[in-house]
């Protein structure tokens, strides 16, 4: 079943508005997200067939402008798409945050960035008890983003928290500074939420779930391009599917007291997903340009890290797809896993690999995940701990040509800039772009013969031409591309 729906445009407001809680009323009448039917789905697969065609010219901002979809691909020729994996990189020392001495066991933190550069980092810690379905708030700083401060502190919370650890920082310009920071997480039944002025003392919005589900895994965060605060939902249930499994829905809100009906997001596609394939969560969100990108947990228990199984009862394979969202309501999944396990027996993150957050740290992207050793259930107490990759910015998908130049071209655009730089690594090859206008013919000064070939590894080579763009950038027109022995990841606007 191919779960392929148009796209819905979303209004933009500005500024976050102030946060009260939910009055009695509404929380009476709250359904359980769970009993949303299949059919209110805004969940899609990657199509590599499907590119673009509109009929009115896009308008092209500054961006970045990813190929990580075809959105911005009218036509390719000789090129093919690789999703650009994750390699560890042995001078981290991963796991950079432990379950024996740091006392993680959860795959779900935040980590953000202070005014002055500085790293922090919330993160799912076990109780003193070692409560399976209880815990606590470990909280820890860092320089560099790869070395942390210890011990890390143990924050006092307004409630019990089963699960989650999701953390947004409305900014230094945040209305009310006494609810600058947003936490939510999943206990008595849904998502819970606390505000406070410094992310450290926090105090509860309201005592009860602002929005309810029946799957202990849920997280926030906020839409910088729509301005609102969307929850992403677990929920476990029956579907086309054999017995209950685990999916994924979301809900926005502006003000987060007041959402919105949940729809599911990620849902498992009988014809491509392969046995047991069940969404634990989706987290990690980055906005770039107008697209969000998003981490998909993907958990397939009918799997094991090893044959035969180390303990026999081990169960339990997790890894990550990339996911994203051009409307910020459906939400379009990529089938190639993203991140997966080390296939190295014996190695930390063995059995899982889930990207949890991502934080742009200048040309390089840090993607902190969470790691299991041997499966899903296994000594969670010291085998589930936190580990970080890192990729070139914006360097999720390629479209790659070999010794045989390949070709790419986008829609008409309206392009609202004076230059254009791209992401692209032809250190081996070149790359050069033409214009071509409405009618399809290249535009003389902005042809092949007329760009200076680009011959770099960059995340944003200029591309230059005898003529300025500025010459012809209130008429539509088509960027194309040629590749030789390049990767080719987007493209940015500058004035």
């Amino acid at each position: 079943m191919r779960l392929m729906l148009s796209l819905i445009a979303a209004g933009l407001i500005a500024g976050i508005p102030c946060i009260t809680a939910p009055c009695a009323a509404q929380e009476a009448a709250m359904p359980a997200c769970e009993a949303t039917p299949l059919t209110n789905a805004k969940a899609c697969l990657y199509d590599p067939a499907a590119f673009a065609d509109q009929a009115a010219p896009i308008p092209v901002g500054p961006g970045p402008h990813l190929f990580i979809d075809n959105f911005y691909i009218a036509s390719a020729d000789r090129l093919t798409r690789e999703v650009q994996c994750p390699t560890r990189d042995a001078t981290i020392p991963n796991p950079i945050v432990t379950g024996k001495n740091d006392g993680c066991f959860q795959p779900y933190m935040t980590i953000l960035r202070r005014d002055d550069g500085r790293f922090r980092m919330w993160y799912g810690r076990r109780t003193e008890d070692a409560n399976t379905s209880r815990s606590l708030v470990g909280y820890t700083e860092s320089e560099d983003g790869v070395h942390w401060d210890r011990p890390a502190r143990t924050l006092d919370m307004p409630g019990p928290i089963q699960f989650g650890v999701s953390v947004i920082d409305r900014g230094a310009a945040c209305e009310n500074p006494a609810e600058r920071y947003v936490f939510g997480w999943y206990m008595d039944g849904g998502l819970k939420i606390a505000v406070s002025p410094d992310g450290l003392a926090w105090s509860y919005l309201a005592p009860d779930p602002v929005v309810r589900h029946n799957h202990d895994i849920t997280s926030i965060f906020h839409d910088p391009v729509r301005a609102r605060f969307v929850a992403t939902i677990s929920v476990y249930r029956p579907g086309w599917w054999s017995g209950n499994r685990r999916v994924t829905m979301q809900s926005s809100s502006r003000d987060l007291k007041i959402w919105g009906a949940a729809h599911y997001v990620l849902l498992p596609d009988p014809d491509r997903d392969e046995g047991e394939t069940q969404f634990y969560a989706m987290d990690g969100y980055l906005a770039r340009g107008g697209l969000i990108i998003g981490m998909a947990k993907i958990l397939r228990d009918d799997l094991k890290a090893d044959d035969p199984p180390d303990p026999p009862e081990a169960y339990g394979v997790g890894y990550t797809a990339l996911a994203w969202t051009r409307d910020g309501e459906s939400w379009t999944r990529d089938t190639a896993p993203f991140f997966a396990p080390d296939p190295a027996p014996g190695a930390w993150d063995h059995a899982h690999a889930w990207i949890d957050d991502q934080v742009i740290v200048g040309d390089k992207v840090h993607l902190y995940y969470g790691g299991y050793a041997r499966g899903h259930k296994v000594n969670r107490f010291e085998e589930r701990q936190i580990g970080l990759v890192t990729i070139r910015r914006d360097r999720y998908v390629a479209r790659r040509a070999g010794p045989e130049p390949g070709a790419l071209r986008t829609p008409l655009i309206r392009l609202e800039g004076s230059a254009l730089t791209l992401n692209v690594d032809s250190r081996d090859g070149s790359v050069r772009v033409q214009c071509r206008d409405a009618a399809g013919l290249p535009v003389a000064g902005f042809t092949f013969d007329d760009c200076e070939p680009i011959t770099a590894d960059n995340t944003a080579a200029p591309v230059t031409w005898p003529r300025n763009l500025d010459d012809i950038r209130s008429a539509p027109f088509s960027l194309e591309f040629e590749l030789a022995n390049a990767s080719l990841y987007g493209f940015s606007v500058q004035e």
